[in-house]
């Protein structure tokens, strides 16, 4: 696979450039779908935990529970090797506009875009069309934070 940093972008950043290294982001909008499925089961089997360990507390605040551990999931995940678990096995990760993968303040901020975005139906169908129409393949939060989803570099 040839490294993108060897390309020049047309638009400046340091993200690979979709018409000249278009293996980085080939499969990318299924592998994200198929990550999201996971990453959701993972979300739920933690939950599911955490409610027994509260000694069912948690059913009660299954709401409240999900969210938080959700964020604190993909905060974790994706602070520490920019990408949740669910896009691990998919072989991809989030790259920041300058093409380095996310620290702790890039994840917290994804996140919090993602969370933006799903709270509401129009925001969330903006961003799975966002998706389907840019060359990048970038949600809504990716398009506003320049970073985009890509297949990792071996």
């Amino acid at each position: 696979m040839t490294h993108w940093t060897d390309m020049t972008n047309r638009d400046n950043s340091g993200l690979p450039d979709p018409d000249q290294t278009p293996e980085f982001y080939e499969g990318v909008l299924t592998k994200r779908a198929l990550a999201w499925v996971v990453d959701m089961a993972v979300i739920t089997a933690l939950t599911l935990v955490a409610a027994i360990v509260t000694l069912t507390v948690g059913f009660f605040l299954w709401p409240l529970f999900f969210l938080a551990i959700g964020a604190l999931y993909r905060v974790t995940t994706l602070a520490r090797g920019s990408a949740t678990w669910g896009m691990r096995l998919m072989g991809i990760e989030l790259r920041s506009h300058g093409g380095d993968r996310f620290d702790a303040p890039q994840a917290i901020l994804h996140v919090s875009g993602y969370y933006a975005s799903m709270m509401f139906v129009l925001p969330a169908l903006v961003s799975i069309g966002a998706m389907l129409l840019t060359d990048r393949r970038q949600g809504l939060t990716d398009l506003i934070l320049g970073s985009a989803a890509i297949n990792r570099p071996s």
